[in-house]
């Protein structure tokens, strides 16, 4: 069974006995126990949104013949998610067979000061999410940290680190002029990216405080990027929408890149008429 797949048959299920899956699922989340596609599919995960990415960027990966990719968290703060990305990258690695590396970008010192309305300072401000630099390193395993602005360390990432291509990336960097200024990492060469890229954004569903919009923030970004790019869109993924956690997904898709149109899917797609 493909992840399309089994996510569509999950969806279903979930429709049928939500309470009994939600519970069971809370089991193997906290038993940590189950093959990754299994817990795929009754969604076991305490970072749905991000297992969701891992194992499907990984999936492709290896679908247009890479044995290695990347995985990136821009905006890492205390750094929980980055030790989850990295738990994540090594089950996708035991059940896939290919190498995921892991990559974290942070200030470090907290939010940069808001530069206008776009940042949306009625809710953020300078020096939320300071990191524990020294205290995140020791639980880090495999994840290489990136500190700096993200303006500046994304224009040097690629020829500094010479990475994987990128398969999935989680975008929780809260302002508009960080998300957009990370977003042309998207305009990279093709060695350095998957032709469609799976993206987790943290900051566009949001509460009556925030109240998220196409013209501020992450969603912002998001609506300018694909303005300016013809042959590149950040879309959301459709068929997830019967999820809770939905609203946060989205693909990179890279209309020009040379893979883009390599078959990846089920050889025998044929309909019998049925007797």
């Amino acid at each position: 069974m493909t992840p399309y797949e089994t996510f569509t048959k999950s969806i279903r299920v979930w429709r049928r006995e939500p309470l009994l899956l939600y519970v069971f699922a809370r089991i193997l989340a906290r038993l940590d126990i189950g093959s990754y596609n299994f817990r795929l599919h009754v969604q076991a995960f305490d970072r749905i949104g991000y297992a969701y990415g891992v194992y499907q960027a990984a999936y492709l990966a290896k679908q247009l013949g890479h044995d290695r990719v990347s995985v990136l968290e821009l905006g890492v703060a205390g750094g929980d998610g980055l030790v989850a990305l990295e738990r994540l990258a090594k089950k996708a690695e035991k059940e896939l067979k290919i190498q995921v590396d892991v990559y974290g970008f942070d200030m470090g010192s907290g939010l940069p000061t808001p530069q206008d309305y776009r940042d949306l300072p009625y809710h953020w401000q300078g020096g939320f999410y300071q990191m524990d630099e020294k205290a995140l390193r020791q639980r880090l395993t495999r994840a290489k940290l990136v500190l700096g602005d993200v303006a500046d360390t994304i224009k040097t990432f690629f020829d500094k680190y010479n990475p994987a291509p990128i398969g999935f990336v989680s975008v929780d960097l809260d302002y508009y002029s960080s998300t957009a200024a990370a977003l042309t990492m998207f305009n990279a060469s093709s060695n350095y990216l998957l032709p469609r890229i799976f993206c987790f954004f943290d900051d566009v569903v949001g509460a009556t405080i925030e109240l998220y919009n196409d013209y501020t923030g992450e969603l912002a970004a998001i609506r300018e990027f694909n303005l300016s790019h013809p042959d590149a869109k950040i879309c959301p993924i459709k068929h997830l929408r019967m999820n809770h956690w939905a609203d946060d997904m989205f693909a990179v898709h890279l209309f020009s890149h040379p893979q883009y149109n390599t078959f990846v899917s089920e050889v025998d797609q044929q309909l019998k008429l049925k007797r």
